[in-house]
C-alpha cells in the first residue's frame, strides 16, 4: 500500500487539518502518516486558539517516520511559525519525497492568522524549491505573489509568478473570486483553466485540506498530475454538495459522500424487491393506475437519475396478482427519479417513493393514518393549447416546502394527457410499502377499492 505523509495541524473538529487529510488518504486507498505541527483549539464556528508544537518535537516525529517508513508522497498544510517551518524544510531537504504538494495555510477561514510572516518567509524562500504542487487560494495566492487578485486573470498571473519561485506546479483556486468558479494549473509554461459550478456548499469547512490531500494520494498511487488534480476536484465538488450541518457554525466537508453512494448501491436493489414482495403479499392491485405503478429509492447521495432504482416494466397488476417483469435497476424510472430528487433537496432522508391511483375522498383519509398530504400545482397548458409539460416533477415546489412538514403522499392534478395521481413518499421502499399497505386496508373499509 502506498503511503501520504501529512504534516499539518490538528482540529478538534476533525473538518480540517490532519484529520481531514489522514481520512482522505484512507477513502483513496492509501496509507496515511502523521506528524503534528500544531494544536488548535477550534470548532465550527473558528479557531479560538493555536499551540504550535515544540520545533524539535516535530523534528523527532520527522525523523521517525522517514527513516521507517517509505513515503510515497507528503502533503503539508500548516506550519504554525517560523521554527517550526524551517524544521520541516530541513527534513524535507534530507530526505526528498517523490512529490510534495503543500496547501499554503496562512489564514483560518473566519479571518485568524495561522502562520507569521517570518514563517511565510521561510515558506517561499525554503519550501517553494522543493514543491512539486503548490494550492494556494484566491487569498493566498494574492498575499504569496504580491498582487491584488480579483479575476481569473489575476489568478493565473499569481499563479504564474508563484511558481516561477520553485513549485514544479501550481494550482490556484478561484472559489474565492465573484462569478463562476475557476481554478488554475500552470506548468509556467501552459496554464488551463478549470471551470466548475457555483456550489450552494454552507458546510465547507476543510476543503482546502480535503483538496491537497487527495492530490497527494492520487499521485502516490502513480496518477499523473493533471489526471491527480481532477480527481481531486471531483472528489471535493461532492464532499462539498453533501457537507455535513454539524455544529452551529460552518460544518466540515463529507468526502465520504460518493463512497457513500457507490457502496449503497447493492442494499437499495436488495431493499427494492424485499419491499415489492411485501406489496405482492398484501395485494395492493387496487392501488395501481391504468399506467401502472413503480416503486423507487434513491442511493445515498444520490445525483441523478442513474443513482435512483425502479423497477423496469413497472409493477404491473394482473389477474393473478401484483407482477414484477424484471428485477429493479438504476436508471429506469425517470419521473419517479424526478420526484425523489426534487423530494432530497428539501427533505434528505426521503429517498423511496411509489406512485399510486388518487381517491376521491383521500383528504378525509390521510389524517387518519396519521398521513400528510400535499398536492402539486397543477401545470399551466402549454401555449397554443398543445403539447405536454416536460418535467415529471412539474409542480412539486408546492408540496416541497422547507420548513414545512415532509409530505407522506402528494396529489399530483395531472397533466395534459396524463391522469390524476398520488405520490407516497417514504425514508426507504419499505416504510413506502407500509403506508401504501394502510392505504390500501384504510379504503377497502370504505368501500372505495370494490372489485379487488
Amino acid at each position: 500500500m502506498k503511503t501520504v505523509l501529512i504534516i499539518a495541524g490538528s482540529d478538534p473538529g476533525a473538518g480540517a487539518g490532519l484529520q481531514q487529510d489522514l481520512k482522505v488518504a484512507t477513502l483513496l486507498g492509501t496509507y496515511g502518516l502523521t506528524v503534528v505541527t500544531a494544536l488548535t483549539v477550534q470548532n465550527s464556528l473558528g479557531v479560538q486558539a493555536v499551540h504550535p508544537v515544540a520545533p524539535e518535537v516535530v523534528d523527532a516525529q520527522l525523523e521517525g517516520v522517514f527513516s521507517d517508513f517509505p513515503v510515497a508522497a507528503v502533503k503539508v498544510g500548516m506550519l504554525a511559525d517560523a521554527e517550526v517551518a524551517r524544521t520541516v524544510a530541513r527534513r524535507l531537504k534530507e530526505y526528498q519525497p517523490p512529490y510534495l504538494v503543500v496547501d499554503p495555510v496562512l489564514a483560518a477561514s473566519s479571518g485568524g492568522a495561522l502562520l507569521d510572516p517570518e514563517g511565510v518567509a521561510v515558506l517561499k524562500e525554503e519550501i517553494f524549491p522543493l514543491v512539486y504542487l503548490l494550492t494556494p487560494n484566491a487569498p493566498e495566492a494574492a498575499h504569496l505573489a504580491g498582487m491584488e487578485v480579483n479575476t481569473a486573470s489575476d489568478l493565473e498571473e499569481a499563479a504564474r509568478r508563484l511558481q516561477k519561485k520553485g513549485p514544479k506546479w501550481v494550482l490556484a483556486k478561484g472559489g474565492h473570486l465573484p462569478g463562476e468558479p475557476v481554478d488554475v494549473l500552470t506548468d509556467g509554461i501552459n496554464a488551463y483553466h478549470l471551470r466548475g459550478p457555483r456550489l450552494n456548499a454552507p458546510h465547507g469547512h476543510g476543503s482546502g485540506c480535503a483538496l491537497a490531500a487527495a492530490v497527494a494520494a492520487h499521485l502516490a498511487r502513480g496518477l499523473a498530475l493533471p489526471e491527480a488534480v481532477r480527481e481531486a476536484r471531483t472528489l471535493v465538488a461532492q464532499a462539498l454538495r453533501w457537507g455535513l450541518p454539524l455544529g452551529h457554525g460552518r460544518g466540515p466537508v463529507n468526502p465520504y459522500a460518493p463512497f457513500a453512494r457507490e457502496m449503497g448501491r447493492y442494499l437499495v436493489l436488495e431493499s427494492l424487491l424485499e419491499a415489492a414482495g411485501r406489496l405482492q403479499q398484501e395485494d395492493i392491485r387496487g392501488l395501481i393506475p391504468e399506467t401502472m405503478s413503480n416503486l423507487a429509492y434513491a442511493a445515498p447521495y444520490a445525483e441523478g437519475t442513474g443513482d435512483v432504482a425502479a423497477f423496469p416494466g413497472r409493477l404491473v397488476k394482473s389477474p393473478r396478482g401484483l407482477l414484477m417483469p424484471a428485477p429493479p435497476a438504476f436508471g429506469v424510472s425517470r419521473r419517479l427519479a424526478a420526484v425523489i430528487l426534487a423530494a432530497l433537496e428539501v427533505y434528505p432522508h426521503l429517498r423511496a417513493a411509489m406512485n399510486i391511483r388518487y381517491f376521491e375522498g383521500l383528504e378525509a383519509i390521510a389524517p387518519l393514518l396519521a398521513l400528510n398530504l400535499a398536492t402539486c400545482e397543477r401545470p399551466r397548458e402549454p401555449r397554443g393549447g398543445q403539447g405536454k409539460v416536460d418535467s415529471p416533477a412539474a409542480g412539486l415546489a408546492a408540496a416541497l416546502k422547507p420548513g414545512a412538514p415532509p409530505p407522506d403522499l402528494i396529489h399530483d392534478p395531472g397533466d395534459w394527457g396524463r391522469e390524476p395521481g398520488l405520490y407516497l413518499l417514504g425514508t426507504d421502499p419499505q416504510a413506502v410499502a407500509e403506508k401504501a399497505v394502510a392505504l390500501k386496508n384504510a379504503l377497502s373499509a370504505a368501500g372505495k377499492l370494490a372489485g379487488f
